[in-house]
């Protein structure tokens, strides 16, 4: 049960970086829609240039304010394992010799 949640964190984890890369490139490209239509006076090419500046802005917000929380998240991720170490050593040593012999089982596998 506890693989399954780590598993599913680590999918989320993985979607929610592509999610953001994604965001990136579409607002990589809006912006550079932007520049490439800004001689065109059109009624229909302003509005649609205001509506898309507008947008940009608001995912910019989204954006940073997701990655401030993502960086809130990880400090309190390490704070919570540095107590946990710090009141478990023994436990702490035993996991990462484990983790150690294991991950040197996979290498010399290869």
């Amino acid at each position: 049960m506890a693989t399954k949640t780590m598993n599913e964190r680590s999918s989320t984890a993985v979607s929610k970086d592509k999610l953001m890369e994604d965001l990136r490139l579409v607002m990589a490209d809006a912006e550079t829609l932007l520049h490439a239509t800004a001689g065109q006076a059109s009624e229909g090419a302003v509005a649609a240039r205001a509506r898309i500046q507008k947008s940009l802005q608001t995912v910019k917000e989204s954006l940073v304010d997701a990655e401030e929380a993502v960086i809130e998240h990880t400090k309190e991720a390490a704070k919570v394992t540095d107590q946990y170490v710090h009141e478990n050593p023994w436990k702490a040593i035993g996991i990462s010799a484990c983790v150690g012999a294991i991950i040197g089982m996979l290498i010399a596998r290869r």
